[in-house]
């Protein structure tokens, strides 16, 4: 699909489901990551990741238009745009939008990275410190005794 499908796309989703024409540009953003569009509240104009019709399909690519066309809408009636705002609620909820779009499989891949753990203990008293980030030994202490810290061990999980 490209930007002029797109377009005609939005413009048919945005007379069908609102009864009121869409006006402005719609486009794919290639630039975006974490989430599935945008509406650009300046030009009006609205950007759509490719990547959610490319991985989760059409269904996904038009939750996220009817999203989108809502905070559209209703920011040119003057009306409460915001994802808080009661009527972006009732409207979502009259169009059937939803309102978060589903999560990329590649991007939940990304998050179960492996993780490491640092587990430090106290040359006083013992006492076991487990920490995700590094700790400078020469520059902390036992919070117990005031004793000198050693890294002890490095685990690492999946």
């Amino acid at each position: 699909m490209e930007n002029e499908e797109l377009q005609a796309m939005v413009e048919k989703i945005s007379l069908k489901e609102f009864g009121r024409p869409f006006r402005h540009q719609a486009m794919f953003n290639p630039r975006l990551r974490t989430t599935g569009g945008r509406y650009l509240l300046r030009s009006h104009n609205i950007e759509i990741n490719k990547k959610y019709l490319e991985q989760l399909g059409e269904n996904e690519l038009i939750g996220i238009i009817k999203h989108e066309l809502c905070h559209y809408h209703l920011h040119l009636e003057g009306k409460g745009y915001k994802h808080r705002d009661r009527d972006f609620r009732e409207l979502m909820e009259k169009v059937e939008a939803p309102r978060f779009c589903s999560a990329l499989p590649e991007e939940k891949n990304k998050r179960k990275k492996q993780t490491r753990v640092l587990i430090y203990q106290c040359t006083g008293c013992h006492l076991a410190y487990r920490r995700k980030r590094s700790i400078d030994t020469s520059r902390y202490v036992c919070g117990k005794c005031r004793g000198a810290l050693k890294l002890m061990k490095t685990l690492t999980s999946s």
